[in-house]
């Protein structure tokens, strides 16, 4: 694992608005700090840089680790996964509520590989709600 330069990783944060740039959760009344995580991984010789970082919280950092793709559970192959850096959040997925509806190939096997909609995360947004952070401001 690198090191990443605090002030790289205060760009990061404030960039992603504090949020996961994956499901967009709020780092705010989190346990853990959420992962300046490149999105091109150090195996790919993917560089530490501002634009290739992305915040992420612990559980969507950890199921993406260093995978640049993942498969489409509707049609069996795989595509890219959710890149922040280049997709536009809005274009692979909206919200029903506390659940993320996944609306792409690249959508559906991000939301999958990431399990974005497990128990505990829809009870965490169901939390949020009742707190004022979700649903997150427009992404």
């Amino acid at each position: 694992m690198s090191h990443i330069p605090a002030v790289l990783v205060r760009q990061v944060v404030e960039r992603a608005g504090n949020r996961c740039e994956s499901c967009v959760l709020s780092q705010v009344g989190q346990e853990a700090t959420f992962h300046a995580n490149h999105v091109l991984p150090l195996a790919a010789n993917g560089p530490t840089e501002i634009g290739n970082l992305a915040l992420a919280c612990v559980s969507c950092s950890l199921r993406k680790g260093a995978r640049q793709t993942a498969t489409d559970p509707d049609i069996g192959t795989e595509v890219p996964i959710y890149n922040p850096r280049i997709d536009r959040w809005a274009e692979h997925f909206r919200w029903d509520v506390v659940q993320v509806v996944a609306l792409t190939p690249t959508g559906r096997a991000t939301a999958a590989a990431l399990d974005m909609n497990r128990p505990l995360i829809l009870a965490i947004r169901e939390e949020e709600v009742e707190r004022g952070r979700h649903p997150p401001p427009k992404v």
